[in-house]
């Protein structure tokens, strides 16, 4: 399992005192209070800010890391993704999941035939679409739905394809 999550990526500086705007990833932003640092990813290398504070404008979150001080000091993390532990990422409700935890997920067949692996999620507009190799090497989409995908067993890795007619 994923012990750390891509949870946001660092915008731009906002006003002069070194606060810099992120965008959330998983849309929720109060999971952003309790964080006391975060490791920032960028330019092939990671590092460990503390948050000095952190302040909610809406949906909107903004900010101030330990030591940096102006707008200029941010300009070189500036698109950079937020890292957090799977402890400190936003909390799931009942019947969701943190997408990295789907990947590799066998897809099945309620008998059990395995039809694919899931190796990729993508936002489909109306939804999460699972990217599918199946086992005879084609690609296919499925919706993440539950109407399409059933039981989904996390230790085993495998979730319960309901409909195999979508993979035609």
């Amino acid at each position: 399992m994923t012990t750390r999550f891509v949870t946001a990526i660092v915008g731009s500086p906002f006003g002069l005192e070194g606060f810099v705007k992120v965008r959330s990833l998983s849309g929720e932003v109060e999971h952003f209070q309790r964080l006391q640092s975060v490791i920032v990813r960028y330019n092939g290398t990671e590092h460990e800010y503390f948050i000095e504070k952190c302040v909610l404008l809406g949906a909107t979150v903004t900010l101030k890391f330990v030591g940096i001080d102006s707008p200029e000091q941010l300009k070189a993390i500036s698109g950079g993704e937020i890292l957090v532990d799977r402890d400190h990422a936003a909390p799931l409700g009942d019947g969701e999941w943190y997408i990295n935890d789907l990947i590799d997920l066998k897809i099945l067949n309620q008998d059990g035939t395995v039809y694919g692996t899931v190796y990729a999620c993508m936002d489909g507009g109306g939804g999460t679409l699972l990217e599918l190799s199946l086992t005879d090497g084609s690609k296919r989409f499925v919706p993440f739905r539950n109407e399409f995908i059933g039981t989904i067993d996390l230790e085993k890795k495998t979730a319960i394809l309901l409909v195999p007619e979508v993979l035609v």
